[in-house]
């Protein structure tokens, strides 16, 4: 790969939390967890606390908010007191200041015209902005599962994200990797700041892994599993210095770290996104 060593962030979207994952994560050189407000039924941020929280200053820590308990269901706010609070309730829980924030998914509350939409992207990220300057963070980002409705509502003269964080791997759309190009190019971040999130899609159980052999997107990519294939294409799909990824399996996480010495094929990936935009173009209106 190109430029700086790619990076592996433990996601516990779907961990359960428990101690041995981290202490796994720990001996492997993993120094590096992604959580959420909402993840482990809104109790993610107290549990963590509760198994581990004498291992949580040996790790960077990102989190996300966005999301809220309600009444029958969880709701999605960009209220810019909401995510304040939601921010301080972060360190509290945790017991320490998160490293990173994450606007969580920012275009599930973006309807409406689209200045409307440019004003509350801009309130939520400079509430983000503020937490960060009061030290409630270290620093604030976008996660977004779907960037695509971002791209128009980016205002050069609003605050800028430090981290973006979006889909990445073979799964992924042309239009969700001309969105992140985009909006990295908008907010002039580097591929260092630019995270991959779901690189399998959901599961390297879906039948998909069977049909399809990834090895092919590797140079000498015979001494790797389709697994690791995967995972390592997805760091040029998009282009990405970081990957989350969630296990807790150590196992499956060994096999992950063991596919960052594989080298992509460089002409292999231009020609698939190459097919990707042409494939998007020909598709009926």
């Amino acid at each position: 790969m190109r430029g700086a060593h790619p990076r592996v962030v433990l996601g516990l979207h779907r961990s359960r939390h428990e101690r041995r994952l981290l202490t796994g994560a720990l001996e492997l050189g993993v120094t590096s967890i992604d959580t959420s407000t909402n993840y482990f039924g809104f109790h993610a941020h107290t549990v963590l606390a509760r198994e581990a929280g004498d291992l949580l200053p040996r790790f960077t820590v990102s989190t996300k908010v966005g999301y809220f308990p309600g009444r029958e269901r969880a709701e999605h706010s960009l209220d810019p007191v909401r995510l304040y609070e939601a921010v301080e309730r972060a360190a509290r829980d945790l017991g320490r200041e998160p490293d990173l924030v994450f606007l969580h998914n920012p275009e599930h509350s973006l309807g409406g015209t689209v200045d409307n939409g440019r004003d509350a992207l801009a309130q939520a990220c400079a509430a983000l902005d503020d937490a960060t300057s009061k030290g409630l963070c270290g620093s604030w980002g976008v996660a977004s599962w779907d960037p695509i409705p971002l791209v128009g509502l980016v205002d050069p003269t609003a605050l800028k994200p430090s981290v973006l964080m979006a889909r990445a791997g073979l799964l992924v759309g042309a239009g969700t990797l001309a969105a992140v190009e985009a909006l990295t190019a908008a907010w002039g971040l580097d591929r260092g700041r630019a995270w991959g999130m779901s690189p399998f899609g959901g599961s390297t159980g879906d039948p998909v892994w069977d049909r399809i052999d990834p090895r092919v997107f590797l140079r000498d990519g015979d001494g790797f599993s389709r697994v690791q294939a995967a995972f390592r294409a997805s760091y040029r799909l998009p282009d990405v210095g970081t990957v989350a990824v969630g296990t807790d399996d150590r196992t499956h996480l060994v096999e992950l770290l063991d596919a960052l010495v594989a080298e992509p094929d460089e002409r292999t990936i231009h020609e698939y996104r190459v097919l990707l935009r042409e494939r998007l173009t020909a598709q009926p209106v």
